[in-house]
């Protein structure tokens, strides 16, 4: 029977365990999701204006990567300005207490720039204001606090350096996921020690829960598989009863935090017909078909690139459909396929049924046959399965 999301964000909290991760395709429900987990976790105050303050001084319960990005960073494109090709853009971060503490007492802005560098370009580099003084439109002084703004310039030919320039919304998502990390990282760091009253600062110590909503998809695999290792090692450091929540739509990236956290079991979150929503639970040797599942896509598409498309290619198109079948709870694997399954089904049998190894001759697949892969696949990879977050969040 299905349940609200609400429901299973409070089957999260019950579970009370140090790492939860939860795989999902696109558009089923993540972010939402996690902002039910929050709300559940920080409800929203009638009198929380009363509170601010206060609350400006502590992280509270829960730290919530996707509000990080929401609430805190934005451009100014005052272009009064638009017009002004002098115009100066700015990526703006609203007043908080923890990017000052990141910034101006951890001084973790070159950490930030360096691996914002390394996850993205080597050339392209991030500048932190120092506080300086302007003038707003009626022409009173208006002091602009350190580390409040972020400009960026890329170096081009010749020791040239491009300045002013907007950055792409995927080295947005970069910067933000750097300055996060960063702040989890000091966070995991004064919660090691065990005594409160010893620590360097007090902000964190009602911190229980982290939830990081789908960090990053624009990356490239190998800076992705950085980021997991990253986050799984910080997850392993932690010592001070944290619980961590990790969703993604990424098959690659849940692979390694099974993987490095050494986690045995994996959650699935699958939107019924109904509305209602399901949390799958993954165990044991199913959770390393999202590894499998990679390489063999990965195997197909090269084939299909360069027409050598083979009859072992639609065995390894079959598996990748039985593994697919199985990973998502399917009885059979056919289930996947298109309307007219029989035909597609009777197609993949005709090329599958015999051993490759075997004496009989076995003709080359056709054009047309060879179509049929390259559908199939398709087939998957637009129904989701595989499907790339290109923008925005679910």
């Amino acid at each position: 029977m299905g349940q609200t999301l609400t429901e299973i964000a409070q089957a999260l909290k019950d579970a009370n365990k140090k790492v939860q991760l939860i795989y999902a395709f696109n558009g089923t429900g993540k972010t939402r999701l996690s902002r039910e987990f929050k709300a559940l976790i920080a409800p929203t105050d009638a009198n929380a204006a009363e509170d601010e303050q206060e609350q400006n001084e502590s992280i509270g319960k829960i730290l919530y990567y996707n509000a990080f990005t929401e609430d805190l960073f934005y451009w100014d494109n005052d272009l009064e300005a638009v017009s002004d090709l002098d115009a100066i853009r700015k990526l703006k971060i609203h007043p908080n207490s923890f990017t000052d503490w990141v910034f101006a007492e951890q001084g973790q802005d070159a950490n930030i720039i360096a691996l914002f560098q390394r996850y993205t370009n080597d050339k392209l580099t991030p500048r932190f204001n120092e506080q300086y003084t302007t003038k707003d439109k009626d022409g009173k002084d208006i002091i602009v606090k350190a580390y409040s703004e972020v400009t960026f310039s890329i170096e081009g030919g010749n020791e040239e350096k491009i300045e002013n320039i907007k950055i792409s919304k995927g080295e947005e998502s970069c910067l933000i996921w750097c300055i996060f990390y960063s702040l989890l990282k000091q966070v995991v760091e004064v919660l090691s020690q065990p005594e409160p009253a010893e620590r360097e600062t007090n902000r964190f110590n009602d911190l229980e829960y982290v939830f990081i909503d789908d960090p990053v998809s624009s990356l490239d695999d190998n800076h992705l598989i950085e980021l997991a290792v990253n986050i799984a090692e910080l997850v392993k450091s932690s010592k001070s009863g944290l619980n961590f929540i990790i969703t993604t739509h990424n098959p690659l990236f849940i692979n390694v935090l099974i993987n490095e956290i050494g986690n045995k079991i994996c959650y699935m979150l699958d939107k019924q017909d109904d509305g209602t929503y399901e949390l799958k639970e993954k165990k044991g040797d199913s959770n390393k078909s999202f590894s499998y599942h990679l390489y063999l896509k990965h195997i197909i598409e090269e084939a299909i690139t360069t027409n050598s498309i083979q009859k072992y290619h639609f065995i390894l198109l079959r598996n990748l459909y039985e593994k697919t079948a199985n990973f998502l709870g399917y009885p059979q694997w056919s289930e996947l396929l298109p309307d007219d399954k029989k035909v597609y089904y009777n197609r993949i049998i005709q090329f599958t049924s015999h051993s490759t190894l075997s004496n009989e001759v076995v003709p080359e697949p056709t054009e047309p046959e060879k179509q049929v892969v390259k559908f199939l696949l398709d087939h998957l990879i637009d129904n989701n399965y595989y499907k790339e977050e290109q923008n925005g969040t679910v």
